[in-house]
């Protein structure tokens, strides 16, 4: 059974982290012996301890937070790959399939890169993602994007994200959410999840909310997630979140939960998820949603149009509160509509988005890989 590698930079579980953990479980550690190497703790190693894969530490960032420079990153990497010696190195980002492209092709080690974000590259870091025999987009936007921007579009294989269908699954709602905040049984929830930062245009989603507050005074918003950026301008958008919210006609009617172990009971007490993103190459909650049979409205951006190709959910333009109001206010009167978005959106994840099926897609790249690699 081949050894592969999977890099991971940081300590965090955000999209990347979570698809990969799910593929693990779903049975990719059944045809590869998979290791991670990702930072010596936090929420990522936990997770790889109670999965008992393999964790491998790697730390490419000082103790203040700052990452140390390319060359001792790939110092680092370096002594990893010299101690584990394995048969195929899986970067599970852009950022890390930059890093280690170069090492890989040095060594002759076989190897793909995982494209997960859309983002501009410059030509030097297209050149050393390039140094991969393998690309794997999440989505066939992210796919595009990058071939415009250099990477060799020969290289580059689309594999979309898959969710566990068995634990995010449709369910009654429990009202346990309305107990937790202490609202009115009645009071209709939509909800926001994801990363707190200003690609989620969650002031989008407050601008709506605030548009619209007057004409639905029973709804409330709940904003899951958290910042991890320390960037002076991250901080500052969220402030600026929570200053509109704290401000009429939305005060008491917007509630941060930070981050929650409890997606999968979460989603099903929500009368709707919007997902106001200004980029999203393939949103992982927008999956997870669909399985939950919760009714969505979403921004047509990146790779969200390829979850939701035929009316399984709302799309709008990005950075339209007013459309966005409309569509919410829209689909918040009418159950029947979002009983009927629900199902189909249920039934898309069924069809195109288990996650037992992007493992087998995954590994059947690795195997790819490793009998064309001299």
């Amino acid at each position: 059974m081949p050894n592969v590698l999977v890099l991971c930079e940081y300590a965090s579980l955000n999209g990347g982290e979570r698809s990969l953990l799910t593929v693990l479980e779903a049975g990719l550690s059944n045809r590869f012996r998979v290791r991670v190497a990702a930072p010596p703790a936090g929420p990522l190693a936990d997770s790889l301890r109670a999965l008992d894969v393999p964790h491998v530490p790697l730390e490419l960032h000082a103790p203040e937070g700052n990452r140390f420079d390319l060359t001792e990153c790939r110092r680092r990497l370096q002594q990893v790959l010299d101690a584990t010696s394995p048969d195929l190195l899986h970067a599970n980002s852009l950022s890390m399939s930059r890093l280690s492209g170069p090492l890989a092709a040095a060594g002759g080690l076989p190897s793909l890169g995982h494209l997960r974000d859309i983002v501009r590259i410059n030509r030097r870091s297209a050149d050393d993602v390039n140094c991969h025999a393998r690309l794997i987009a999440v989505s066939e936007a992210t796919r595009r994007w990058y071939a415009n921007l250099g990477l060799d579009s020969q290289r580059i294989h689309v594999v979309h994200n898959g969710v566990d269908l068995r634990r995010f699954r449709p369910r009654p709602a429990t009202g346990y959410l309305h107990r937790e905040l202490d609202l009115p049984s009645d009071a209709l929830l939509v909800g926001a999840v994801g990363q707190i930062g200003m690609r989620k245009g969650l002031d989008t989603l407050l601008a709506a909310a605030r548009r619209m507050a007057n004409e639905q005074p029973k709804t409330h918003f709940l904003i899951v997630g958290q910042r991890y950026s320390q960037k002076q301008e991250a901080v500052e958008y969220e402030t600026s979140l929570h200053a509109v919210a704290s401000q009429p006609p939305l005060a008491g009617r917007v509630h941060f939960l930070g981050l929650r172990g409890d997606m999968a009971d979460l989603l099903n007490e929500l009368a709707l998820l919007v997902h106001s993103a200004r980029q999203e190459p393939l949103g992982r909650v927008l999956l997870e949603a669909a399985a939950t049979a919760v009714p969505v409205i979403a921004t047509a951006v990146g790779g969200t149009a390829e979850i939701f190709p035929g009316g399984e959910a709302a799309l709008v333009p990005p950075d339209e509160a007013g459309s966005l109001a409309v569509a919410i206010q829209g689909l918040l009167a009418d159950p029947a509509a979002r009983r009927e978005m629900a199902l189909a959106a249920r039934r898309r994840a069924e069809s195109a988005f288990d996650v037992a099926r992007t493992a087998e897609n995954l590994a059947d790249h690795y195997e790819a890989v490793l009998r064309t690699s001299p």
